[in-house]
Parts: structure tokens; C-alpha cells; sequence
């Protein structure tokens, strides 16, 4: 039998993927129903390379 998916909560999970860089999206499912979203974002910083001086 398909379970009917309520469209509200479709449009809630893609739109929280299409704002995420990093991170992830976990769907928690209680009794074949979509009960709770949980997003754990990352946000990354560049690295700055250290400038190693030569002693003469």
C-alpha cells in the first residue's frame, strides 16, 4: 500500500537541501510518518597557509 507523503513536509525537506552548503538532513519516521527534521549545518572557513621563513 503507498503511504500518501504530505506535501508540506516534501517542499520543508528539499528547500532546507537547496539552502544547505554543508552539512546534513536526518528525516526521523514514526509509524510510516515523517515526525521530525533535524539539520545540522557546518559552516567552513578557509585555511590560511603559514609562511615558513628561511634563517641564513
Amino acid at each position: 500500500m503507498d503511504k500518501y507523503i504530505d506535501q508540506e513536509k516534501i517542499i520543508t525537506i528539499v528547500s532546507t537541501l537547496k539552502q544547505l552548503e554543508y552539512g546534513c538532513v536526518t528525516v526521523t519516521v514514526h509509524e510510516g510518518e515523517i515526525t521530525q527534521i533535524d539539520i545540522t549545518e557546518k559552516k567552513r572557513f578557509a585555511l590560511k597557509k603559514k609562511v615558513l621563513s628561511k634563517s641564513k
